[in-house]
């Protein structure tokens, strides 16, 4: 059976002052989508694990939590105690990958991977039998409403394809650009976690856009069988 098109919104478009209403109005959805920055591995100033528990103390979707920080050897495992249920951590930033994913499964949660629009995805061929997650910065992390860098497509299927050859099968998550004019090409490449955050809450009706771009990301599974 193929899996569903998930969709995570994520709260770096949202209004934080009104985090509760917010969330309420993107329950339609799969996840939430936190990311996580330090200023430093990214030019932006978000969020911590006090923002996560608000998350998880106001809706009852999973925590995707995206971190976008220099030292997550050090403090991944915290995001998990915070409630996170799925901590993601970029490769560029990790000095040991393998103890950080480890640490997170340890501390409770699901663990995964990022990388950056410049880094190929052959850097997973010793850890991707070990994570829950893959993600694909279809930007350059840091601020919301970029556009869609196109070679995402092609690490896309080289990222299914050396999970395919490994035989295991890890959500595979986009991040950036995404919305419901490009979604079907998305999946079909082989993402599985569509991450959205101005699409979803520069829209009027969040659940109308939630189910837009789903809709058009299940024309891409269709195209994938």
């Amino acid at each position: 059976m193929i899996e569903d098109v998930k969709i995570a919104p994520s709260i770096l478009s949202a209004d934080i002052a009104n985090l509760a209403r917010d969330l309420d109005a993107i329950s339609s959805a799969d996840f939430v989508h936190v990311d996580v920055m330090d200023g430093h591995f990214v030019p932006n100033l978000t969020f911590g694990p006090n923002v996560v528990k608000a998350a998880k103390a106001n809706s009852d979707l999973p925590a995707d939590v995206h971190l976008m920080i220099t030292n997550p050897d050090e403090t991944a495992e915290e995001y998990a105690r915070a409630g996170a249920d799925i901590v993601t951590f970029h490769w560029e930033a990790a000095t040991h990958a393998h103890r950080v994913v480890m640490g997170i499964h340890e501390a409770g949660a699901k663990a995964g991977i990022s990388l950056n629009p410049a880094t190929p995805a052959s850097v997973l061929e010793d850890i991707i039998s070990d994570l829950d997650l893959v993600l694909v910065m279809s930007v350059n992390p840091g601020f919301g409403g970029q556009k869609f860098i196109p070679n995402t497509l092609r690490k896309l299927r080289q990222v299914r394809a050396l999970a395919a050859e490994r035989g295991v099968s890890p959500l595979v998550e986009v991040d950036g650009g995404v919305g419901a004019a490009n979604a079907a090409q998305i999946v079909e490449a082989g993402a599985s976690v569509l991450v959205a955050g101005s699409a979803v809450y520069g829209s009027e009706d969040r659940a109308a856009a939630i189910s837009q771009i789903r809709d058009a990301g299940r024309q891409g599974l269709t195209r994938r069988a």
